[in-house]
């Protein structure tokens, strides 16, 4: 196993396993959040990299697959290759690597992202760690007052079990979890030919995860995320969004496209470091359409740092 010093933590990788994890702090909502209905109403034109405290939030994301078998647009990790699903043991690995390297005893809250490598909907064997052994497993590490677990999906239409999968999800935000978990569903555009395009056709279609999320359960504790993840040339239609899903079960998150290799060589636009105006002409028609909006801005030195997934293989890989 090799590892990468970031500003905010630590990259890890091994390239015999083929998985790559990490662990950072955060800068604090008040610092890279803009969101009214949380009170965070100022808007962030660049974020400014301070010294992070893991006390307050420790945040672990790890691979759930060896690569990822999707192919989209904006992403390195295809670069990397595909080489099956990650098992138990590695799941729990990668964040008790993570959890003892970070050499922290307590925090305030620990997020587990399910959402480095991989598209986490087609390894069931994540719901099963989550269900059997994570809560029991990582308290033995370190001590924690909230565990928020996260899963992001891409949707895949490929995925047979999607529904299965998706579903499940959400019965162990509600009961295990008492709603304290997460469920993000990658939506980026309300334009189905960007979506297509962006997704290079792999994921449901707009109507089809709109049709899938009419079976969600009302979720416990906070909503259901759709996020997008925008260029100044993203279609983001309101009502659009508000026709496809319920304002009651789903909040919108905006973030920028990372500034992967990838992106630059698809001829994304990446704006959305300094510029606040990229995140504005999409935040006001959906807070003026009654939606509940978060603007997430992470700070250019984590893009720096190779945060994003799959780099820390793939540039040892050439």
């Amino acid at each position: 196993m090799k590892t990468i010093a970031t500003r905010t933590g630590k990259i890890f990788y091994d390239k015999q396993r083929k998985l790559e994890f990490l662990y950072v702090g955060d800068y604090g909502k008040e610092n890279n959040i803009k969101s009214k209905f949380l009170g965070f109403d100022n808007p962030i034109n660049g974020v400014k990299h301070k010294e992070v405290d893991l006390t307050e939030k420790l945040v672990v994301t790890i691979s759930t697959q060896k690569g990822c078998p999707m192919k989209c647009m904006f992403c390195d990790v295809p670069k990397y290759g595909y080489y099956g699903n990650a098992t138990v043991d590695e799941l729990h690995w990668q964040i008790e690597t993570a959890l003892r390297e970070s050499q922290c005893k307590h925090t305030k809250r620990l997020n587990i992202h399910f959402a480095r490598m991989g598209e986490p909907t087609f390894n069931f064997e994540l719901l099963d760690y989550t269900t059997m052994f994570m809560g029991d497993m990582l308290s033995e590490i370190i001590k924690f007052d909230t565990l928020h677990p996260v899963v992001s999906t891409m949707l895949p239409k490929s995925n047979k079990r999607l529904e299965e999968f998706i579903l499940e999800w959400c019965n162990l935000k509600n009961t295990t979890f008492k709603g304290e978990a997460g469920l993000q569903l990658s939506i980026n555009t309300t334009d189905e030919l960007q979506r297509k395009e962006q997704f290079r056709n792999q994921s449901l279609s707009l109507q089809e995860i709109s049709e899938l999320s009419n079976k969600f359960p009302i979720p416990k504790g906070r909503k259901y995320t759709l996020n997008f993840a925008v260029t100044k040339d993203t279609i983001l239609n309101a009502k659009e969004l508000s026709r496809l899903f319920n304002k009651d079960i789903f909040i919108v998150k905006l973030t920028p496209i990372h500034e992967t290799n990838s992106a630059i060589e698809n001829g994304f636009d990446i704006d959305g470091y300094n510029d606040f105006d990229v995140y504005e002409k999409f935040e006001t028609p959906l807070l003026n359409d009654g939606w509940e909006v978060i603007v997430f801005v992470p700070s250019k030195e984590e893009d720096e740092d190779r945060i994003t997934c799959g780099n820390a293989l793939i540039s040892d890989k050439e």
